[in-house]
């Protein structure tokens, strides 16, 4: 890139540059154009991981179990899908990174409603076996 620009600078009156300095402004506008793009990859990466937390609760019971927090954590990646399609980079990962949480709270109260549930189920199978046991001991 430092050669092109070299040469452009060249071909134009005025604009003939030393090669160090030259190097400095290719090297300005490289990082220029790139930043756009590097604002891109991190949103893009955030909305990535956060559709698999949204899935990945839904998945575990999260619908049935926190319904709430699934529709939250959907609404919020519809709107950072949006704000992708329009370029708002920025926001987009705020979004996809809210809905993450939305997802992974909906995700802890449907794992922690399935063990409550599990653990009434065995509360009551002991209770059903002391039961037996004082009948059968009698």
């Amino acid at each position: 890139m430092k050669a092109a620009f070299s040469k452009f600078c060249d071909t134009v009156p005025g604009l003939a540059l030393t090669g160090l300095f030259a190097g400095v402004m290719a090297g300005g506008l490289a990082s220029l154009l790139s930043g756009c793009s590097s604002m891109q990859t991190p949103a893009t990466a955030s909305v990535a991981v956060s559709k698999a937390a949204v899935e990945n609760a839904a998945s575990a019971g999260g619908v049935e179990y926190a319904p709430q927090e699934m529709l939250a954590a959907r609404e919020k990646m519809a709107k950072a899908n949006q704000a992708m399609l329009a370029k708002d980079y920025q926001l987009a990962a705020d979004l996809a990174t809210q809905a993450q949480a939305d997802a992974k709270l909906a995700q802890a109260k449907a794992n922690s409603s399935k063990a409550q549930s599990a653990a009434n189920a065995l509360q009551d199978d002991i209770r059903v076996l002391r039961e037996e046991l004082a009948r059968v001991n009698k």
